[in-house]
């Protein structure tokens, strides 16, 4: 693999001169599913020929409902697309599809229905209004009827007087199911057609739904829709809808119902290893970076991605974006841009410390995580350390405050060690995928350089989520505004929203209007995004650069949270100390957080005794300042 230089120009798709940038020819994927087997790369087209089979020899069990169940990204559209390809060609079998994310609360009842509806020939909807109007003698049917005699309709025009019809009141809609139970068997059980037909109905997004919109269709795939003839395929993650899930607050009446919604479930497997690296291979061919993916690479692609074909594009998207557009890669080689990627997506609380986050203090981390992983491999050998690694040891002690001979034995020395390391470090020392990136980074030409710019706060995207963050969720019920509702908070902020769909902020709501923040750091610079957003939301957000500007502030006014660095003033300790000094004396025992990018097990120990929460997250800033509004907001 020859990636010691950067790529040479491309030529632009218009001039046909080269490009000014030196990024390779790079395309993007889509994110579509799959439609038709020539393009099944992960081998479900043998499951997806089967659970055809199973639908049309099934048809005389109908009505029921198949779960197609999956998490965020593995595949359920595509599985569901494969089946609706395969039943093509199956005999008297027609096909609906119904995609519930486009709908919205008690809208999604009329539209499934009406695109249920809409499947059928017109001379059938005829009929069907016909009978309805000749059972009635109700004003809305007489107008039915002679809207009818007026003159030809359109199968949308009968599918409106249908619903208009069925849905006047609540008399009409309990003849609702009776009245498309006759149109179905009309349409199903003629003479005409041997075997009988079927309607197979493929329900896509639900798990992406609100829990009012979830409702609405499943009530009308049970209450209206349950009826012979008809089928119903759900892609859903069946967890998300558990009563621990989107649906926690159901009643146990609610809960009862959905559980009676799917007769049974196919949950689709995770790709094998072989499987999940073709389809790598794939990505990176299409995308022109297949040259540089090494072994490692690959397998920690296919691993820490959960062999989840949605993540992997984004990431092989990301990376393509971001070497095309950021002009930073301009000096590297693209094997930069794909290991800081990666490091970025799959170890973020270690690429924040490298990227210079809030009020580290960490230095070079690389550097001190490669020594550490020496150290370790001297320290826990039974052997004398050579006298050539004894000044690394002592060094490296040193450095953490640390004895250079313990009398209780290597064993301790390397405990208290890691107490003093970021809380990561044990784990990712033996984590072999980890351990190469690293290295195959610092290898790389001109790493040096690269590794000082990160650390300068070069700009990278924000990193890929596995899947929308839930954050919004784990808070109270009347503490989760409407998507959008923000004002010029990130979006992340809150939850990511799904893909596809964003928020539009709304500058007239101010959720965080009762929330006052005294932020304590040397360097406020480090903090300037969270500040505006917290403050473009509607927070009081007042600033303190060292403990006494802290003390003066607390003087005048109770913030309703305080945020903090950890090292300033030239003391490594001092946000802990001050903490201890502000809960001593009485002057502020409300919420405080530690925001710091350097968070071991040892300043977690002493921020738990002091009651404060230690995190290197802005998302989880954002939660905790959400909690913190919760409890201020007045009740009302």
């Amino acid at each position: 693999m020859s990636t010691s230089a950067p790529l040479p120009p491309p030529v632009s798709p218009f001039s046909g001169t080269p490009a000014p940038s030196p990024r390779g020819p790079f395309v993007l994927l889509n994110d579509e599913p799959v439609a038709e087997s020539g393009a099944d790369l992960l081998g479900v087209g043998r499951a997806a020929r089967q659970l055809a089979g199973l639908l049309v020899a099934s048809r005389a069990s109908t009505p029921f409902t198949l779960a197609v169940d999956a998490g965020w990204g593995m595949g359920k559209s595509s599985l569901m697309r494969l089946v609706d390809a395969e039943l093509v060609h199956a005999p008297e079998v027609h096909t609906v599809w119904y995609n519930a994310w486009t709908s919205q609360g008690a809208d999604a009842l009329e539209g499934l229905i009406k695109s249920v509806l809409m499947r059928f020939d017109r001379r059938v909807l005829r009929r069907a209004l016909q009978r309805i109007s000749e059972r009635r003698a109700l004003l809305r049917a007489v107008r039915a009827v002679t809207t009818v005699a007026a003159g030809p309709l359109g199968a949308a025009g009968l599918v409106d007087e249908l619903w208009k019809t069925l849905s006047v009141n609540s008399q009409a809609r309990n003849e609702m199911r009776g009245a498309i139970g006759e149109l179905v068997q009309e349409w199903s059980q003629t003479d005409d057609f041997r075997p009988r037909r079927l309607l197979v109905v493929f329900i896509d997004d639900l798990d992406r739904c609100p829990e009012e919109t979830v409702l609405a269709v499943c009530e009308a795939v049970k209450v209206y829709l349950d009826v012979p003839g008809l089928e119903f395929v759900i892609g859903c993650d069946r967890s998300a809808l558990a009563p621990n899930g989107l649906l926690r607050d159901l009643s146990p009446a609610a809960s009862a119902f959905m559980e009676k919604i799917f007769q049974t479930s196919y949950r689709i497997p995770v790709a094998d290893q072989q499987g999940v690296r073709a389809y790598i291979d794939w990505c990176a061919r299409t995308v022109g970076i297949d040259q540089l993916l090494d072994e490692r690479l690959t397998t920690m692609l296919a691993e820490r991605s959960a062999r989840n074909p949605r993540r992997i594009k984004r990431l092989v998207n990301g990376f393509v974006l971001e070497a095309t557009l950021n002009p930073m890669w301009d000096d590297f080689a693209p094997e930069a841009v794909v290991r800081t990627l990666l490091l970025q997506y799959f170890y973020p609380d270690f690429y924040r410390m490298v990227a210079g986050a809030a009020g580290s203090g960490a230095g070079d981390v690389i550097a001190e995580f490669r020594t550490y992983r020496e150290v370790r491999r001297l320290l826990r050998t039974p052997d004398p350390i050579p006298v050539a690694e004894l000044p690394t040891v002592t060094r490296f002690l040193r450095e953490h405050d640390l004895p250079e001979q313990d009398a209780d034995g290597r064993d301790a020395t390397l405990s208290r060690l890691e107490r003093q390391l970021p809380s990561g470090f044990p784990e990712m020392v033996r984590d072999q995928e980890f351990t190469s990136l690293i290295d195959g980074l610092v290898a790389l030409p001109r790493s040096e350089e690269l590794l000082r710019r990160l650390r300068e706060g070069a700009e990278l995207p924000a990193a890929v989520e596995p899947e929308p963050a839930a954050y919004v969720q784990s808070l109270p019920p009347r503490a989760q505004p409407p998507a959008g509702a923000y004002g010029g908070m990130p979006a992340g902020a809150y939850g990511a929203m799904p893909a596809g769909r964003a928020a539009t902020p709304r500058a007239d709501v101010a959720p965080l209007r009762y929330v006052r923040i005294l932020w304590v750091d040397d360097h406020p610079r480090n903090n300037e995004s969270l500040v505006n957003a917290f403050r473009a939301a509607g927070a009081v957000v007042r600033i303190a650069e060292d403990s006494a500007a802290a003390d003066a502030a607390l003087a005048v006014e109770r913030p309703t949270l305080i945020v903090s660095d950890i090292e300033r003033d030239g003391n490594p300790r001092e946000g802990l100390e001050h903490l201890a000094r502000l809960r001593r004396d009485g002057r502020y025992d409300g919420p405080f957080v530690f925001y710091a990018g350097r968070v071991t097990p040892e300043r977690s120990a002493v921020a738990e005794e002091l009651g404060a929460h230690l995190t290197s997250s802005g998302p989880e800033i954002e939660l905790l300042v959400l909690r913190a509004a919760e409890a201020e907001r007045p009740l009302p």
